[in-house]
């Protein structure tokens, strides 16, 4: 007698049901973008994998940043959230790069960039020293983390009709960037100290009321790196790792200070100016 080994008719229907729900979960889960290129509207599917890895790691420097900031380890917290400058600054290269730009991509940056440089530096800065100033302290850390946000509300609405030479307001990764080498620089010492946290709720609020001003700031976008550049260029960039090396949290203060002080000092010239020319 012929035995027949084939599977039961009800193991094949489940297998057949299983490949329905799995085809079915990635046709609703899959990421459809329409755009116009050429004149032609294009529809893609899926999303560019590279420059969303590097999004993805700031996601993650700047989750950390928030967690060790819990833990009160704000010289990791600190350095988490420069890390997630350079990989933000990285992710948006490497897809002009490779011609891998997407709105997918530019949507999860902007949603990246609140977490990182928004709501982690607000966060760190508040365990540090703002919650021993009571509402004033929370107020002034959510007063940043809603700039933060608004900010780059703002810039994604306006990307493409401004001047890119020009960034209007104060960016996001650079008034992160000032909170968390405060913290850096300053944590060590006498918290209790009455100058630290008048100095940090300066900083914060500040930082975050120039987020969402009509400050232009200096984009640096003009400058090419494929192009030649006087050999002196190279010589000052050398130098300045040397010296940033030397105490990173202090030197990257001053820096990016400087940075934040640009923007007022040459809007006060400009006003200057003017007025010397009506007059």
């Amino acid at each position: 007698m012929n035995q027949d080994f084939s599977k039961p008719d009800h193991e094949d229907s489940g297998k057949e049901s299983d490949e329905d729900l799995t085809a079915t979960f990635l046709r609703e889960t899959e990421v459809v973008e329409e755009s116009v290129e050429d004149g032609k509207k294009i529809r893609r599917k899926g999303i560019y994998l590279l420059p969303n890895l590097f999004t993805t790691s700031a996601l993650f420097s700047g989750f950390f940043a928030v967690v060790a900031g819990i833990d009160g380890d704000f010289t990791a917290a600190a350095i988490a959230i420069f890390v997630s400058m350079v990989l933000d600054g990285l992710d948006g290269r490497v897809a002009r790069m490779t011609n891998t730009q997407s709105a997918f991509g530019a949507e999860y940056d902007s949603l990246a960039d609140m977490l990182s440089f928004g709501v982690a530096p607000a966060l760190v800065a508040f365990t540090w020293i703002l919650q021993d100033i009571g509402k004033t302290g929370w107020i002034v850390a959510f007063l940043f983390m809603a700039c933060a946000a608004l900010r780059l509300a703002r810039f994604n609405v306006q990307l493409g009709s401004t001047d890119k030479k020009w960034f209007i307001g104060l960016p996001s990764p650079s008034a992160a960037a000032v909170v968390a080498a405060s913290v850096w620089t300053f944590h060590s010492f006498d918290a209790e100290a009455l100058g630290y946290k008048v100095w940090m709720l300066v900083v914060v609020a500040a930082a975050g009321l120039l987020m969402v001003s009509n400050i232009r700031y200096y984009s640096f976008k003009d400058v090419d790196p494929k192009g030649p550049v006087p050999f002196v260029v190279l010589l000052a960039i050398v130098l300045a790792f040397v010296v940033i090396s030397v105490e990173p949290s202090v030197m990257l203060l001053l820096l990016f200070g400087a940075y934040v002080l640009s923007g007022p000092i040459m809007a006060l010239t400009r006003k200057i100016r003017g007025n010397r020319r009506k007059a």
